[in-house]
């Protein structure tokens, strides 16, 4: 029987992150220190625990199927890798980020400049698109330190918190793209495997869908039921079973977790008593 062959980042967040999803999901690996390798026990499904920077070559030469990685290396090393998913987890940005001293606002400011960079391809598709002309200094690393030491005019690295920019007194000056985990998949997969990641992709957009929304049951007077389900649209309409206490009945729905207190409240101001907020493990429709 044909496996599934994924990559995943050999160690670190990303790695760490993929491997929970992998659970959530109902695949179990196993895996142990060191492996380069391992089987899940009940789903046909190999991992290759890989350096993050060679994955993309790795996709396309058919070596593994899919992988999860970050969007941003995609930008910069996938041609011809297609995004499946996004994951909505290890969200950042790249961005382009100077001295504290200077006075560049933008990338254009840094037109005749240094920049120095883990990302060129990256870099120059912006740079091409807005017709601007800089030097580019390729650093694997420790990105940051470069205008300190006087190597380059400003940086384009990957930003989280922005703490490491602050440590460095960079400020950042222009975002030029935003990424997050993403499953992508190789252009040679076999329609066989293709099959299996279709399961795959059903699993992970159950799972996504659920960590998006909550479950609310309250409790209403039958006489505020339709204002109530007016803020509550649920996956279709809200569940209505009546309370054994006359004139009073149950309402079970879905809410999107970004708008939870704003429906909550809005839900206690059109007399919804009783409120309880569940997490949903999966959506499945």
């Amino acid at each position: 029987m044909s496996k599934l062959k994924l990559a995943v980042q050999k160690s670190g967040r990303l790695n760490e992150e993929s491997l929970k999803l992998l659970k959530a999901i109902g695949i179990s690996i196993d895996n142990g220190k060191d492996q380069l390798k391992a089987s899940s026990r009940n789903f046909p499904l190999e991992v290759f625990f890989l350096r993050n920077g060679d994955i993309p070559q790795y996709l396309r030469d058919g070596v593994v199927d899919i992988a999860i990685i970050g969007e941003n290396l995609i930008v910069e090393k996938g041609e011809g890798i297609s995004v499946v998913e996004k994951l909505g987890f290890s969200k950042c940005k790249v961005s382009i980020a100077v001295p504290k001293t200077s006075t560049a606002t933008s990338l254009a400011d840094l037109a005749g400049k240094k920049i120095a960079t883990s990302y060129p391809n990256t870099v120059q598709k912006f740079l091409d698109k807005a017709n601007i002309s800089a030097n580019l200094h390729i650093i694997n690393g420790s990105v940051e330190i470069a205008p300190n030491i006087g190597l380059a005019d400003g940086i384009c690295d990957i930003v989280s918190s922005g703490s490491t920019l602050f440590k460095n007194n960079l400020k950042e000056i222009e975002v030029l793209l935003k990424s997050e985990a993403v499953l992508v998949k190789s252009p040679k997969i076999s329609a066989e495997n293709e099959a299996i990641l279709d399961k795959v992709q059903f699993r992970l957009q159950s799972v996504l869908k659920g960590r998006k929304n909550k479950y609310v049951l309250l409790n209403a007077p039958n006489d505020k039921i339709e204002e109530i389900t007016k803020i509550l649209p649920g996956m279709r309409s809200p569940t209505i079973l009546p309370l054994a206490q006359e004139g009073w009945s149950s309402v079970h729905s879905v809410i999107n977790k970004n708008d939870f207190w704003d429906v909550i409240d809005e839900l206690r101001a059109a007399g919804a008593e009783g409120i309880l907020v569940c997490p949903i493990e999966n959506m499945i429709q």
